[in-house]
């Protein structure tokens, strides 16, 4: 039997994911939960459920999933790509497994706009985690990364993410049909770091996609 699955997130890399769970006949794409409004700078993720017939919750809210508060509601894999909500404990625990993609190479750069900080800091590497979500914000064990160089000599914000979204894919299609054979390895807290909203500010010249638009 297919196995169940709800989809969160926005953008070009949530549709390709969702679009891979779609033809996948080991799975069943049974909800959408699209980040709402959604931003302009990316492709619609509800007119490719639309297109496509797939259900989606208008008000993109997990909360509003059809019956998801019901005792016997669960669903097989919830996968997040960008969704932009904290999971409380009670919708973790309806999934038989929940899977994020996250932007950054966990333990490191957990939290907001992941590929900002690392080239406000000067990194020459990054990477794409998927990762096991438990209540604390990207902290949970990791399922697969992948790490690349960026160059902040010159890379702007808008390069690195189309390049992440590329490995991001990559890895997502390559850890799935192993998924079920890989034992997640849980993060080390040491080495953790994390950004909030409220440090947005510090960004200066790397708020944005481009240098330009951040002045």
């Amino acid at each position: 039997m297919a196995r169940k699955v709800i989809l969160l997130g926005k953008g070009e890399l949530a549709i390709r994911i969702a679009e891979w769970f779609r033809h996948d006949p080991e799975y069943r794409l049974q909800h959408v939960v699209p980040v709402i409004p959604e931003p302009d700078w990316t492709d619609s993720l509800m007119e490719w459920c639309t297109a496509q017939g797939v259900p989606y919750v208008e008000s993109g809210h997990y909360r509003d999933i059809p019956c998801v508060r019901a005792d016997n509601w669960c669903i097989d894999l919830a996968f997040s790509v960008f969704y932009d909500k904290i999971f409380p404990p009670w919708f973790i625990e309806k999934a038989k497994r929940f899977l994020n993609l996250h932007n950054g190479p966990l333990p490191r750069y957990r939290g907001v706009s992941p590929i900002n900080w690392a080239l406000k800091n000067r990194e020459i590497m990054h990477g794409t985690t998927i990762h096991e979500i438990i209540p604390e914000i990207d902290a949970g064990p990791i399922v697969a990364q992948v790490c690349y160089n960026i160059y902040p000599e010159f890379d702007e914000v808008r390069d690195v993410y189309h390049r992440a979204l590329e490995y991001g894919y990559t890895l997502f299609e390559q850890t799935m049909p192993v998924l079920d054979h890989v034992t997640p390895k849980p993060q080390n807290e040491a080495k953790a770091t994390y950004y909030s909203k409220q440090d947005g500010a510090r960004l200066e010249d790397r708020r944005d996609f481009t240098k330009a638009l951040s002045r």
